[in-house]
């Protein structure tokens, strides 16, 4: 659904996609129920549970109910049941990848909109041209395809790294094709946050996957890289003009930055006026003139890419964290933070149990072993989800939830939830017969 094109002049809300996830989470549901089984284990309900607390008590707090009901709808579906749902719904690693893959395919189809929209001059305003790439989610989510294809990018460079023997030949193969051809659109998407992200997530992955691949993958990389701007010239002069803003953000910072500072500030200074609860959900808007200095633009041009020009307003702070902290608090950082803390933690244990050559297969009752032990390896999967958390987290200082690929985020937090929760108790080696309670339906 992320695929399909966004109305140029829409004006947010609910999309196509965010409806599917909410039938995912219904399906999920019916299953639970016709099963009878218990769906998570109790550290991964407490994990995936800590953010309600916070929510819940910001949502009390809103300045309408309209607000607080509509704020909780949303982080319940970012943060806690389309992440449920995906946790619960994938049976193995072969579904894993399978979802990891599609991420991989969304990504090429959006990336290749977006160089479309470079070469032709059809995408969103940027520096007078109407170059920027934002595949079909237009100028009002211009950081939309850069998600999409940061994520992919990350996915297809794990599938690479993490495909081990002859076996996996045409998935290595496959995966390293997909992770150059992607590397264009990232760039040509002008987001500085997105590259930043995908650079330490993509370091971070080769160092997990052992310093004999780092130094292959990054000499490919480094090649790549050297063709596509050296020798090609792939928007050379913006490219490097944008790069170099990046070393420039404190000494001379363009007015984009100079904005994100000033509702940082705004953010830092509402939760001081309530630091345990936050101001309420959505109340950053109604609260940001009172807080901001006069450096606050009133808003950001949009334009292009089948959109007439206009002024966007300010409406968040750009920054998950102090979104998170503005809202809701001390009480609801310390909860949706610190279950984030947990996923990764867990993902690393895991990650660390297969560089040790362990077999086990980690899945959830109801499970066939026959299709767990069809699954092979899971380093790739480790270094998907790994990538993917890390990738989240830096682009979150940047970032906050908001547009059509916001409900990509809660997918990816599904994939790192399954991957950091399996119940010990279900994890068999290939082949293997399976325990009484890894078989119960």
């Amino acid at each position: 659904m992320l695929g399909l094109p966004i109305a140029p002049d829409g004006e947010g809300g609910a999309t196509v996609a965010d409806a599917v996830s909410g039938l995912v989470v219904v399906c999920c549901a019916v299953r639970l129920v016709r099963e009878r089984r218990r769906p998570l284990t109790r550290t991964a309900a407490v994990v995936m549970g800590m953010p309600v607390v916070g929510i819940a008590i910001a949502a009390v707090g809103a300045a309408s109910p309209g607000a607080g009901i509509t704020g909780l709808a949303r982080y319940l579906q970012i943060f806690v049941l389309v992440p449920g749902a995906v946790l619960l719904l994938i049976r193995d690693r072969r579904d894993f990848r399978l979802l990891a893959w599609s991420f991989v395919a969304l990504a090429l189809w959006q990336g290749a909109v977006g160089v479309h929209q470079y070469v032709t001059g059809t995408g969103a305003s940027y520096m007078g041209e109407d170059i920027r790439a934002v595949g079909t989610f237009g100028p009002t989510d211009v950081m939309g395809m850069a998600t999409v294809v940061a994520f992919g990018l990350v996915c297809a460079l794990a599938l690479a790294l993490g495909a081990l023997g002859p076996v996996a030949a045409r998935q290595r193969t496959a995966a390293v094709t997909c992770s150059l051809l992607l590397l264009p659109p990232l760039a040509l998407s002008f987001s500085r946050g997105a590259w930043i992200a995908t650079a330490v997530a993509c370091c971070a992955q080769l160092v997990l996957a052992g310093l004999r691949r780092a130094a292959k993958a990054g000499a490919a990389v480094a090649a790549a890289a050297v063709i596509l701007v050296g020798g090609l010239g792939v928007g050379t002069a913006m490219l490097q003009e944008r790069i170099d803003s990046i070393s420039q953000v404190a000494d001379a910072p363009d007015q984009s930055v100079v904005d994100r500072y000033t509702m940082w500030a705004a953010a830092v200074d509402m939760w001081r006026d309530h630091p345990l609860t936050g101001v309420g959900l959505k109340a950053f808007p109604d609260q940001r003139d009172g807080h901001a200095s006069l450096a606050l633009s009133s808003g950001s041009d949009i334009g292009g890419a089948g959109a007439a020009y206009r002024k966007q307003p300010l409406l968040s702070p750009h920054n998950m964290y102090l979104l998170v902290l503005s809202e809701q608090g001390l009480i609801g950082l310390l909860a949706l933070a610190g279950s984030w803390l947990v996923l990764l933690v867990c993902g690393l244990r895991g990650l660390m149990r297969v560089r040790r050559g362990s077999s086990g297969v980690p899945r959830w009752p109801g499970t066939s072993p026959e299709a767990a032990g069809a699954a092979h390896g899971g380093l790739d999967c480790a270094l998907v989800a790994c990538g993917l958390l890390v990738w989240q987290l830096i682009d979150f200082a940047y970032a906050d939830i908001g547009g059509p690929s916001t409900v990509l985020t809660a997918v990816c937090f599904g994939l790192v939830a399954w991957w950091a929760l399996a119940d010990p108790a279900s994890v068999a080696s290939p082949g293997s017969a399976p325990s009484g309670e890894a078989t119960a339906r």
